[in-house]
């Protein structure tokens, strides 16, 4: 992997946490108990939970993959980076850019 590629890749890792972890504060807030005491029908109460449920979701989703980015970001300058960890081969660069948290090669992470 070229250094302008890692920049990009880089790049790419930082504006991801930026955005997840604004995403993230939203889904905290969608994902907070429904209040017995507010006056909704019980098809709206039975709504309300059922989005919470799915905001819940959500967030742990959100989360996992935002402690990778950071694992990944903490890992970019190292020589191993970019190399997968099944066959030792260099992941492609557009795979990385996609998915920057990749370990595996598309062909190791399709077994």
């Amino acid at each position: 992997m070229t250094t302008e590629e890692k920049e990009k890749v880089k790049e790419k890792i930082v504006k991801e946490i930026e955005s997840l972890t604004q995403s993230i504060s939203s889904l905290e807030e969608m994902s907070r108990p429904v209040a017995p005491d507010v006056s909704l029908g019980r098809l709206t109460r039975m709504e309300a939970i059922s989005s919470q449920g799915i905001s819940e979701a959500n967030l742990r989703s959100a989360r996992g993959r935002l402690s990778m980015l950071q694992s990944a970001l903490g890992r970019i300058d190292d020589a191993e980076f970019g190399i997968c960890i099944e066959c030792e081969e260099p992941i492609a660069a557009r795979r990385l850019l996609i998915m920057p948290e990749s370990k595996k090669c598309v062909h190791c992470a399709a077994l």
